[in-house]
């Protein structure tokens, strides 16, 4: 009689823990939820009552519209605390680019965002210009006619692309393909080489690019941790820029850079 007592007190015990576990998942599920639905709310009244007609502006608007969309979809399948933590980080990148739209507006931006999962490559500080294969690149740390494509910064395929103001974003096709082709990356080096001396941009992180790029080196790629690069993963990597123009950009961005032996047909 006593061993069945006993057995009868585990099994009560046992039941208790589990239900207890179970109420503590949904407890966390449900505040992730929140976060993430608070984040994807205030995203869309942004989105809604900002209007511009300079390119800066507008595309701006037009990607954080895009990371609107995907929040919904995504807050729409969540089941899991982490499916609603990437939701969160996608509306909070659609506000990074409002709050580009905001600077580019001349008002203010705002209050300060939580920080993006994988925007740790720092951000320009200077304005840059490049030729490569006879087609102009600049990029610089304010929004211009000539610069109208924001970046907030963040690992795309394995490198660091800084936070700033671009004249293509021929990063896409590396977020869309997962993979750096020659020609992003020969835009890659040349505006990011450590041959420039001044590299252009504030690291704004410690070192952690050790692991990262030995492979890079063979490419053409110093990946000297005073270069400001952080070889860890972006993150949310799902919620990085599917924008809708990315094979648009491919297209045109394949033109500039076709036939040419040197590309290997990449472009």
């Amino acid at each position: 009689m006593g061993t069945w007592i006993v057995l009868a007190i585990l099994l009560v015990a046992a039941a208790v823990a589990v239900a207890a576990f179970v109420a503590a998942g949904n407890r966390k599920k449900a505040d992730a939820r929140e976060d993430a639905l608070r984040w994807y709310e205030r995203l869309g009244g942004q989105v809604m009552n900002l209007s511009g007609d300079t390119p800066a502006v507008r595309q701006a608007l037009v990607d954080a519209g895009e990371r609107y969309t995907a929040a919904g979809a995504q807050l729409e399948r969540s089941t899991s605390v982490r499916q609603y933590e990437l939701a969160r980080e996608t509306a909070l990148e659609g506000l990074a680019y409002v709050r580009a739209a905001r600077v580019a507006l001349g008002i203010d931006p705002g209050p300060d965002l939580p920080p993006l999962a994988g925007a740790r490559a720092g951000q320009l500080t200077k304005e840059r210009e490049v030729d490569v294969q006879g087609h102009r690149f600049r990029a610089g740390p304010h929004p211009g006619d000539a610069t109208p494509y924001y970046y907030p910064g963040g690992q795309v395929a394995g490198r660091g692309v800084p936070a700033g103001w671009y004249s293509e974003p021929w990063w896409k096709t590396a977020l869309v393909a997962g993979a750096w082709g020659v020609g992003s990356l020969l835009v890659f080096d040349a505006l990011f080489s450590p041959a420039w001396g001044d590299s252009g941009y504030d690291s704004g992180f410690d070192a952690g690019f050790d692991q990262g790029y030995d492979a890079g080196a063979d490419q053409g790629f110093d990946g000297g941790a005073d270069q400001g690069f952080d070889g860890g993963d972006q993150g949310g990597g799902d919620q990085g820029d599917d924008g809708g123009d990315a094979s648009d950009f491919g297209d045109d961005f394949g033109g500039d850079f076709s036939g040419g032996d040197d590309l290997g047909g990449d472009f």
